[in-house]
């Protein structure tokens, strides 16, 4: 099945990964990108071996949530079983991104919790799930990732990346890109000696009062 007429969803993951790579939230052919079709039983998905900053429509496969190839590329990519797993365990999400960020990762590893600093990190990311240590490309992965997704919309995989959704491929960007900022000011906090800032918990409170409306 050609994916031609999912080329929208397509082009925004095309760019995204560019700017993924050059914001150096990945390198060479590590991470992996998906966005729900609509109807909600299929995504397309970046495909084994690809590297993000030089992707290609050719470089996408068509996936059903069941795991069924249904067009496009033949070998999606390894960590396919995330996507596929945390689409079933959030329905109202559209977007999965999965990249490296290092300094996120560095300071999981390190036992240090990222803190959301400033108002941007704490409107777009919300709140950072862990998962310990599982290897790469497993379903005992996958399973773990979907998980945490029922706490956080940004997970940290332990010694390996992250895994962040959205409602749109642009949230999913935004909340990424995010996620690791927040990893650098928490970074610069620690070696200023700084171990509690954090954004005022009445801003979060505020956001939430107001997109719950009246």
């Amino acid at each position: 099945m050609s994916l031609d007429r999912h080329g929208e969803l397509v082009d925004q993951l095309i760019r995204l990964g560019a700017k993924a790579v050059d914001r150096g939230l990945v390198l060479g052919s590590g991470g992996n990108l998906s966005a729900r079709l609509p109807g909600g039983g299929e995504c397309v998905v970046t495909a084994s071996g690809t590297w993000l900053d030089e992707l290609e429509p050719d470089d996408f496969s068509l996936v059903g949530l069941d795991g069924g190839h249904r067009g496009g590329h033949p070998r999606p990519s390894s960590e396919v079983a995330l996507h596929l797993h945390s689409y079933r365990a959030r329905p109202d999400v559209n977007a999965v991104i999965h990249l490296h960020p290092q300094l996120s990762v560095l300071l999981d590893a390190l036992g240090h919790r990222i803190r959301l600093i400033t108002i941007d990190h704490a409107y777009y990311v919300r709140r950072v799930a862990t998962v310990p240590y599982i290897a790469s490309g497993t379903e005992e992965l996958a399973v773990a990732g979907a998980a945490a997704l029922a706490e956080a919309d940004a997970v940290v995989l332990g010694h390996h990346g992250c895994s962040v959704v959205g409602t749109t491929v642009e949230d999913a960007h935004k909340r990424a890109a995010n996620l690791e900022e927040a990893a650098v000011a928490t970074y610069r906090a620690l070696t200023l000696g700084d171990t509690t800032t954090e954004c005022p918990p009445a801003y979060l409170e505020r956001i939430r009062a107001l997109e719950a409306g009246p």
